[in-house]
This record gives C-alpha cells, sequence and structure tokens, in this order.
C-alpha cells in the first residue's frame, strides 16, 4: 500500500540533554522520518584540534509523522515531549526545515543559533570579553554573527561590535 505523504507535519521534539544522535537512530529504527541538523565545528581541546558534527539546536529533533506516529514518538527512549504552542504540539513549516537545510549547505558559514529575540533598542548587557558587564541598547545587526551595541557611559554614546553569542537581553 502507497501512503500519501501529504498527511504529514513536521514536529519539534525535546530530547535528553545530549541524546539528539541516539534519538534519531532509534527514529531511523522505528522508520520514523527524522531531521537532526548537524554542523561541523573546529574544536579545541589542550592537546588537539578536531572536527566534530554537533546538533545546531542542542536538545531538539525534527520528525515528519502522521497523527497515527504521535504517541510512537513520545515512547521513543531519550524523547523527552513535543515543543507545544498554545498547548498543542507545534507544526513546523516545510519551508522552514527546508531553510534550515539550505543554511547548513553554506559550508564557508557558521550558524549561531540564539535563543533570544533581539529587536532594535532591547536592552542588552555584554556577557564575555573585554566589555563583560556593559550595559546598552541593541542599536542594528550587522550580517549574520555581528551585532552592534550602544554604550551610554559617561554622558556619550559608543559603538561597539560585539559577537551575538555574548550578549543577552536585560530586564
Amino acid at each position: 500500500m502507497i501512503r500519501s505523504d501529504s498527511d504529514k507535519n513536521w514536529f519539534a521534539v525535546y530530547t535528553r540533554s545530549r541524546a539528539e544522535k541516539k534519538v534519531q537512530l532509534e527514529f531511523e529504527l522505528e522508520e520514523i522520518e527524522s531531521y537532526l541538523p548537524l554542523q561541523k565545528k573546529l574544536r579545541q581541546w589542550s592537546d588537539r584540534k578536531k572536527w566534530v558534527e554537533s546538533p545546531l539546536i542542542p536538545g531538539y529533533i525534527f520528525v515528519r509523522i502522521s497523527r497515527r506516529d504521535y504517541d510512537k514518538v513520545l515512547k521513543t527512549p531519550n524523547v523527552v515531549s513535543y515543543v507545544r504552542f498554545e498547548g498543542t504540539a507545534a507544526i513546523i513549516p516545510d519551508n522552514q526545515i527546508e531553510t534550515i537545510k539550505q543554511l547548513l549547505r553554506q559550508h564557508e558559514m557558521e550558524i549561531e543559533v540564539s535563543y533570544d529575540n533581539f529587536k532594535k533598542g532591547d536592552p542588552v548587557e555584554v556577557m564575555a570579553g573585554p566589555l563583560i558587564g556593559t550595559k546598552g541598547k541593541l542599536v542594528l545587526f550587522k550580517g549574520k554573527k555581528r551585532v552592534a551595541i550602544e554604550l551610554e557611559q559617561m554622558n556619550l554614546s559608543l559603538t561597539v561590535e560585539v559577537p551575538l553569542n555574548e550578549i543577552r537581553k536585560v530586564t
């Protein structure tokens, strides 16, 4: 019997910490279509450097399932739950999964994931580097990896570029 893929949707699933690859293997064994976005990164240890594949979004894996496989996914070892929006499992549009795949095909750029939804004007604090602890205001995004913030010390404004992963929103 040939099944239609039109009744399937993408969902995001939370996994236990550092269990994304194990969950993907389990899904393969259970014949559940899944996608674990992996990114190659050069890691530095004290004695060597090595290229490793790590999850782009730690703790998440995507599944493309019909309603019939919904509970089967939850029973998979190391699966915690579905990502929910307003109480129900959030459906991820096909084009968003394709966008992630397309971004990962661009080998010359490293992708950084930020869990903060930064907007122009947001108050931010520098969390690392020589400006650690400095508070300011987000001025604009510059490319994919850097932001500029406005620092309001001594009654003047300085604009500096700080890597996105070194700032956080302040409330």
